[in-house]
């Protein structure tokens, strides 16, 4: 069986990619980083006697989402994980990065999960993981759009799985939602998260999204589960304003 991995060059996709090889037995290791890509390949090859590709590519063009997909179409597990974020105020910051962060965020994962399951309930069989956050539960000031576009992740995956729900697919979906994670994501972001004491590493995210396949709702560990149900509780005017103190003081 295939697995394709996007964002796969570093971080949670590079962990997914690791976790996977030992499961399945191609992988398609998918991102904007070529060296790193074929480092990770390297990498899997001498641990796993799998097959490894590697495309290199800017998914951000709608264009080389449909390549790719028709260039692997027989993919059991789609992990839709490319994706990057930016910290400011939301008139302040380049709409050049927002625009590209909508079209990889948002686009990027919306055409490759639209082709993948279309192609996957044609065999009734597949599994697509999309990686949200905890951020698409709640409002960003201060990273408004990055947030914006997690939410749109989760709405999505939601609707989609009572889709298949009452289509009695045995395709299912799954958002994998992690709160601050040490990644290069801060780096690309603007963004410190190591003060909050929450964070953890892609490692541990990547190991607890694998073995919790296929449960839609993947909140790696406690104090990430208990943020997504305060925001139940929560009208979005407060959560707001906590988030915006929060925000401000990693900038």
């Amino acid at each position: 069986m295939k697995v394709l991995i996007t964002g796969a060059s570093s971080g949670i996709g590079r962990d997914i990619a690791r976790k996977a090889a030992a499961r399945y037995d191609q992988v398609v290791l998918v991102g904007r980083d070529e060296k790193r890509l074929l480092t990770l390949k390297e990498e899997l090859l001498k641990r796993y006697p799998i097959r490894v590709e590697t495309v290199a590519t800017d998914l951000s063009i709608q264009e080389n989402c449909i390549r790719l997909f028709e260039a692997h179409r027989d993919v059991h597990l789609l992990v839709n994980n490319a994706g990057f974020g930016d910290t400011g105020v939301f008139d302040k910051t380049s709409l050049e990065k927002d625009t590209m962060m909508i079209h990889t965020n948002i686009l990027a994962m919306h055409t490759l999960m639209k082709l993948y399951l279309g192609e996957m309930k044609k065999r009734n069989s597949g599994h697509i993981l999309n990686t949200a956050s905890l951020a698409g539960f709640y409002p960003g000031p201060l990273m408004a759009t990055y947030y914006a576009t997690k939410a749109y992740v989760v709405s999505l995956s939601q609707a989609v799985r009572e889709e298949l729900r009452q289509e009695h697919s045995a395709v299912t979906v799954s958002i994998l939602c992690p709160g601050p994670v040490r990644t290069n994501f801060g780096k690309t972001a603007s963004v410190d998260f190591h003060f909050e004491g929450f964070s953890t590493t892609s490692e541990y995210v990547a190991d607890y999204a694998m073995k919790r396949l296929p449960k839609f709702y993947i909140v790696p560990c406690a104090e990430m589960k208990a943020a997504r149900l305060l925001y139940k509780l929560l009208p979005s005017s407060v959560s707001a304003r906590i988030l915006y103190s929060i925000q401000n003081h990693k900038i």
